[in-house]
């Protein structure tokens, strides 16, 4: 059996992280095998998040108060927690009793929550494809105005291109553009 480590967060410095860390203790989670982010569940850059994922070993368990204090969306938590399940964690939430995947019942609602989420994904790509359609029937197009060639950007990296002593990568970190956008700018005709 794996030790169970657990995960805390609240999403400003102001608010206190003890409700949590109580709970996650009566859970059998020790002082040292819990880690805490004082930061917005919507940043991508959680330290503490990081470092709990990392000391995760098959058989371990992650622990939360509530599943919110985990994800920053739905289809975030369920990706998460599928990547748990292939490396063998269980993941359980204490106030959201039936999400445990060390039951079978637990992983069961767990699934049923990943077909939502991809149900969810999947309307928002159809929404998505049907207002772009209805865009165009209008006769709008997306994307980004075409680029010309009097554009100063072009005609600089022409020009800079000119001087043989320049090298390609200097002119693109002096244009700040990749080597593509530079590339591309030389084709660009009148």
């Amino acid at each position: 059996m794996g030790k169970t480590i657990g995960y805390a967060r609240v999403s400003t410095h102001e608010q206190n992280l003890d409700l949590q860390i109580d709970a996650l203790k009566k859970e059998g989670c020790t002082k040292r095998n819990i880690y805490v982010d004082k930061a917005s569940g919507a940043k991508a850059d959680r330290p503490g998040l990081d470092a709990c994922l990392a000391a995760l070993k098959p058989g371990d368990v992650l622990l939360v108060w509530r599943l919110d204090r985990l994800g920053r969306s739905m289809s975030h938590l369920v990706k998460l927690v599928e990547q748990l399940l292939e490396n063998k964690i269980g993941f359980r939430s204490i106030c959201d009793g039936a999400i445990d995947t060390t039951t079978a019942s637990g992983e069961f609602v767990f699934n049923i929550f990943s077909a939502l989420a991809q149900f969810e994904r999947r309307l928002i790509q159809e929404r998505t494809k049907a207002g772009l359609d209805a865009a165009r029937a209008r006769g709008k197009r997306g994307g980004r105005k075409a680029i010309k060639a009097n554009d100063p950007r072009v005609v600089t990296a022409k020009e800079m291109h000119k001087n043989k002593a320049i090298s390609v990568q200097k002119i693109c970190s002096t244009l700040n553009i990749s080597r593509a956008t530079f590339y591309r700018y030389l084709t660009i005709q009148d």
